[in-house]
């Protein structure tokens, strides 16, 4: 049991798949849903505050690296680019506006973009991790529910 929950919480970790990813797995592993969500939203964090303090600094220092170069700057060119989408559609009501990018489960939004994005814009740390956390709490409570009726649905036929 413990592996699983191991999974789940690795899983959420990853850029990209994050807690969209583990929600999903961990249910489909029959894990109780309420500790999936936990173990995922906690796992999903975890790696926030480096993003927010570092991953810029790192980002800048490997995009001319030979091997890792291109990934980097493409990932340089991803949080820039969505700091601006975001900037552009908020104006004052960014950090709301962060909450929903984070928070709404769609392709290439999440909390590492999110993180990433309010650290190219400059934005408060503070605020911006809490609008990131309660986005990683709509996305996971969404993926739950999804998840859910998916599996329930499934069962069914």
């Amino acid at each position: 049991m413990l592996k699983k929950y191991l999974i789940v919480f690795l899983v959420s970790m990853v850029p990209i798949i994050e807690l969209r990813g583990a929600v999903p797995i961990g249910t489909g592993m029959d894990l109780p849903w309420h500790w999936c969500l936990i173990v995922s939203i906690i796992g999903n964090m975890l790696p926030v505050p480096f993003i927010f303090l570092f991953a810029r600094k790192v980002l800048v220092w490997g995009s001319n690296k030979p091997v890792i170069g291109k990934f980097f700057t493409w990932c340089l060119e991803k949080g820039e680019s969505g700091g601006k989408k975001l900037e552009e559609k908020a104006g004052k009501g960014i950090y709301a506006a962060l909450l929903l990018f984070v928070g709404i489960p769609l392709p290439g939004t999440g909390a590492w973009t999110g993180t990433l994005a309010a650290s190219m814009l400059n934005l408060n740390f503070k605020k911006s991790t809490i609008a990131v956390s309660l986005g990683v709490l709509l996305a996971g409570i969404i993926m739950t529910v999804g998840s859910l009726l998916v599996k329930t649905g499934i069962s069914v036929f």
